[in-house]
């Protein structure tokens, strides 16, 4: 292994807290009749959380929020997609633009409590840190470019992943195209790459390419989701096991 390639959210940072707050302030202002106003943040959370594994971006928290409010829980990826395909494309384009712009607006406004909401997974960086002679490591993600920045330069990451390792929304929203570009950057071939994500759906889009594909089993997903991406031969791996899943030792 050449290079090691992260998702932000789900891998390196728990950003779930945060992007339910966000989404669900953006909801509510473009749906105001909506039911959800009168229901328990806690139980939308959950259900919230449940969703999050079968979607790609900010467009799928709108899709979420709205299956949560139509009652329509899908039980897997092909009957989210079939959801997902029901609700209103322009809505949903609508939804994404304020969701950033709210996400954005309150990072500026008042960026410590920002970043206080979203945290490092514990033992990620100290993981890290011990192999980081073994990898060049980068970062492959749908996260916009200043909040990815705000976050690494906030809890001391950024010397792990130079500039040019970085990835993020504005190369477009498929993983697939992420790694491309890093394997073009680091001039290395995709046999010697590895990916870690915590959706089984953007390990499904850069298998092809030949590149190793690891679950991270602590992020936003299940035994649902540990049980497919192991049966697609995927490596599933716990942060207390991420030395030996992805290095070959503890």
């Amino acid at each position: 292994m050449r290079v090691l390639a992260l998702d932000f959210d789900g891998v390196l940072f728990d950003s779930a807290r945060e992007s339910f707050a966000v989404a669900i302030r953006t909801y509510r202002e473009l749906r105001p009749g909506s039911a959800l106003a009168a229901r328990d943040e806690r139980e939308l959370y959950h259900g919230f959380l449940a969703l999050m594994p079968l979607g790609n971006g900010a467009q799928d928290y709108g899709v979420a929020l709205a299956l949560l409010d139509q009652g329509r829980v899908p039980a897997d990826q092909q009957a989210y997609d079939r959801l997902r395909a029901d609700q209103d494309a322009a809505w949903l384009e609508q939804y994404r633009r304020r969701f950033y712009e709210a996400r954005r607006a309150w990072a500026d406004r008042a960026p410590r409590e920002w970043c206080a909401s979203i945290l490092p997974y514990p033992g990620i960086a100290d993981a890290l840190r011990r192999r980081r002679d073994r990898a060049a490591y980068a970062i492959a993600t749908s996260k916009d470019r200043h909040s990815v920045d705000l976050l690494l330069e906030a809890y001391r990451l950024a010397d792990l992943f130079p500039a040019e390792r970085i990835v993020d929304r504005a190369a477009g929203p498929d993983k697939r195209i992420h790694l491309e570009c890093l394997r073009e950057r680091l001039a290395c071939r995709y046999e010697e790459m590895t990916f870690v994500d915590d959706k089984v759906n953007h390990l499904d889009s850069v298998a092809p390419l030949g590149v190793r594909c690891a679950l991270a089993a602590w992020g936003y997903n299940g035994p649902r989701e540990h049980d497919l991406a192991a049966a697609r031969g995927y490596v599933v791996c716990t942060l207390e096991g991420l030395d030996a899943a992805l290095f070959g030792h503890g």
